[in-house]
């Protein structure tokens, strides 16, 4: 679990990931989810240099939270910071599924149909249907092409893979110096399938102040049903 963000954009001294989100940090969400779910054995967060006791001290340990392996120091990019968390994984490991702590509304259906599609597929990335028209621009801001939109996806955590193909997509992009936006990508560039499913308008990332009001909204309309 990424944890590492410095979360910008929230405008806040403390880290959006560590922020209070109904009585329970941001992260504290999704590592309960992973705690409750038969479908993860350990997990590993991946937090900014300096903050590996905060976490295990002030979280981990305040939730009773029983399978954090082990908390690992991240990189510059979110890329590398997962990259630290697969290296701290055993060599044996069968599924490994990445999952955003800016994304607290994870559920354990979600996560269990990711895994299961990984389990068949080797590659699996929760995503929604595209709900606007997308348009492609040039550089002089006109448009170049109007995209169709039955056929585009908006990508989410979590993604699940085979350690063996996720570590080595990782290790193929760091030799290459390639860069990209999820983990996905990385395997894609090594021609291997990614199965989409179908996941939730409500598995929002927290980035603004904004996001963090939606979902802390649609989390008291859960817990309250």
């Amino acid at each position: 679990m990424p944890a590492a963000g410095c979360g910008v954009r929230m405008g806040t001294s403390l880290k959006k990931q560590f922020l209070d989100l109904e009585g329970t940090p941001v992260v504290g969400h999704v590592l309960k989810v992973l705690e409750n779910s038969p479908f993860v054995h350990s997990v590993v967060v991946v937090v900014s240099p300096g903050e590996e006791e905060y976490c295990r001290s002030e979280i981990v340990v305040q939730l009773g939270l029983s399978k954090v392996m082990a908390i690992v120091p991240g990189g510059n990019v979110r890329q590398k910071s997962v990259f630290n968390g697969l290296l701290a994984l055993s060599s044996d490991t069968d599924i490994v599924v990445v999952h955003d702590a800016a994304r607290p509304l994870l559920t354990p259906e979600g996560l269990s149909a990711v895994v299961d599609a990984a389990l068949i597929y080797g590659a699996a990335a929760q995503a929604v249907p595209v709900k606007d028209t997308i348009k492609m621009a040039g550089e002089d801001g006109f448009v170049t092409e109007t995209l169709q939109r039955d056929r585009l996806w908006v990508a989410q955590t979590p993604q699940a893979f085979r350690y063996r193909l996720i570590i080595d997509a990782h290790r193929k992009a760091v030799e290459a110096k390639y860069t990209g936006t999820d983990d996905a990508v990385l395997v894609e560039r090594l021609g291997q399938p990614v199965k989409l499913v179908a996941g939730s308008y409500a598995n929002l990332k927290i980035t603004t102040p904004e996001d963090l009001i939606i979902v802390s909204a649609i989390y008291s309309k859960r817990a309250r049903r």
